[in-house]
């Protein structure tokens, strides 16, 4: 792969978010001509002086046309990233407009300019809660939120233009990922342990799969190069599962503090959840926010990411211990 993208022309959508990014920097150290899509309104890093901007917008098939002109890789990592955004029909338009639609118009692009590769980065939430369990990909599942059925959707787009086009298509689904600029459940769950807030969590067996942002750049860059990757589907993890416990302990250890020796009972944090939320009510809100939260602390989200390393020699770089030790260390 050293080789495979030097001198190749690569579109990058969603190139000023997080995982579009580390995609930069990947591509820039193995000497891609880089172009990426971007939004009026998107801030341009300063040090991307050899990296072509390509105006335009998922809802502009126009401005796709033109971005796509000359390109031979795609890696589509644009898209609305709210997964956990309320239930709501407006939120779930949102979802099918940015992830499906769009992923549909940029297809259309691809192909009529004579692209040979695209990679869309997708989710695992693009199919149902496995539950208490650890699976691959023949877990096939419809996904239960908008944004899961939007990438799922879009999946299904991908691999179809793939067949019927000669495309090299691939989807990658993508753990909760972590990494220079996170935002959200980890970055709030480093934030509460720094403060001291993050009770001492105790060991229910769940497990939870993560994966950093630069080794989901690793992964697309494989798929787009090996030849076994295209029509393919595959799950992207660090290859290392965690309990709420793991993670309390992990958090503790980066942190520089001792580990207590008490924990408090899954029950009664459960019911604390249940009585904030019952607060919340009171207020007016009528969401779970605080049983949600804690859901994603102790219950299950387990995805087996061996496929690609058999087939791709994927080998994941990081894991979230080696990432909060030099990120706190760092500071």
């Amino acid at each position: 792969m050293a080789d495979f993208f030097r001198g190749r022309p690569v579109l990058v959508t969603g190139g000023t978010g997080f995982i579009g990014r580390r995609l930069i920097l990947a591509l820039q150290a193995r000497g891609a001509r880089l172009r990426v899509l971007r939004r009026a309104q998107s801030a341009w890093p300063a040090d991307w002086r050899e990296v072509e901007p390509a105006l335009g917008d998922l809802s502009d098939a126009l401005s796709l046309a033109s971005a796509c002109s000359g390109i031979d890789t795609v890696i589509h990592a644009a898209g609305f990233a709210h997964a956990d955004a309320a239930d709501t029909p407006d939120f779930a338009v949102r979802h099918w407009t940015a992830n499906a639609e769009g992923t549909y118009r940029l297809l259309d692009a691809a192909a009529a300019a004579g692209v040979k590769r695209l990679v869309f980065l997708s989710s695992v939430k693009a199919v149902g809660d496995p539950g208490a369990r650890c699976v691959d990909e023949t877990w096939d599942q419809p996904a239960r939120t908008p944004y899961g059925r939007a990438k799922r959707a879009a999946e299904a787009r991908v691999a179809a233009v793939g067949r019927e086009r000669g495309l090299h298509a691939v989807n990658l689904r993508p753990a909760l990922v972590y990494g220079p600029g996170m935002k959200a459940n980890l970055a709030r769950l480093l934030d509460a342990a720094r403060r001291g807030w993050l009770p001492p969590l105790p060991e229910t067996g769940n497990r939870r799969s993560l994966v950093h942002a630069d080794d989901v750049a690793q992964a697309a860059l494989l798929s787009a190069a090996h030849p076994a990757a295209a029509g393919q589907t595959y799950f992207v993890t660090d290859g290392e599962s965690y309990s709420g416990r793991k993670l309390y302990l992990i958090l503790r250890a980066a942190l520089g503090r001792p580990i207590p020796r008490w924990t408090v009972p899954a029950g009664v944090l459960y019911g604390g959840a249940t009585a904030a939320d019952g607060v919340l009510r009171l207020c007016g809100r009528g969401d779970r926010k605080a049983r949600e939260a804690l859901d994603k602390l102790l219950g299950w989200a387990c995805y087996d990411a061996t496929r690609i390393g058999i087939e791709l020699g994927y080998r994941p770089v990081w894991t979230l211990e080696r990432y909060c030790r030099e990120l706190l260390n760092d500071e």
